[in-house]
């Protein structure tokens, strides 16, 4: 079925909006999933406030090239029939999303990505930064190593204070 001019255009507009606030995108192969499958993998986007977008290819590249951040982005490993996870909020959802589908979904294959400064991302590349922890844990994480040697430093002036025989303050006090 062809597809007229304007609707190729409104899509294209779609993708440029899309693209230009992105973070960062994904794509994969999906030949192979079923409808059903892909409907599965829809709703598990939306949850993470991922966009999942099924256009041709060509369209794609169109709309990259309407967008400077993306000029000499390599497009070259848009090829065959991918499905794009795009995100605008954060830089690991899209390829987690893909990635976690993947895991029951062996047709699902990560091709590569795209980040939201237009740097090109190889599968290898992509698949790695679907595994980093999320957001909210790496931020914990950072904060708990932070705050680990003032914690250390509170209980060594505690115990300082209970040796010299001088009870130790109550919490809050």
């Amino acid at each position: 079925m062809a597809i007229s001019r304007d609707k190729k255009q409104t899509l294209v507009a779609e993708l440029v909006e899309l693209l230009s606030d992105a973070k960062a995108t994904a794509f994969a192969q999906y030949e192979g999933l079923s409808v059903a499958d892909l409907q599965a993998l829809r709703a598990a986007a939306r949850e993470a406030g991922v966009s999942i977008k099924v256009v041709k290819n060509r369209l794609f590249r169109v709309a990259l090239s309407e967008i400077s951040t993306y000029n000499d982005t390599d497009t070259s490993s848009l090829k065959g029939q991918l499905i794009y996870a795009i995100s605008a909020d954060d830089e690991v959802a899209p390829a987690q999303v893909l990635n976690t589908f993947a895991k029951d979904h062996p047709q699902l294959q990560l091709t590569g990505g795209f980040s939201g400064e237009g740097l090109a991302l190889n599968s290898d590349e992509i698949k790695a930064l679907a595994e980093l922890p999320s957001k909210e844990v790496l931020q914990a994480q950072v904060l708990g190593t932070m705050l680990a040697p003032i914690s250390a430093l509170a209980c060594v002036l505690k115990q300082i204070a209970e040796k010299d025989g001088a009870p130790a303050e109550a919490p809050g006090a």
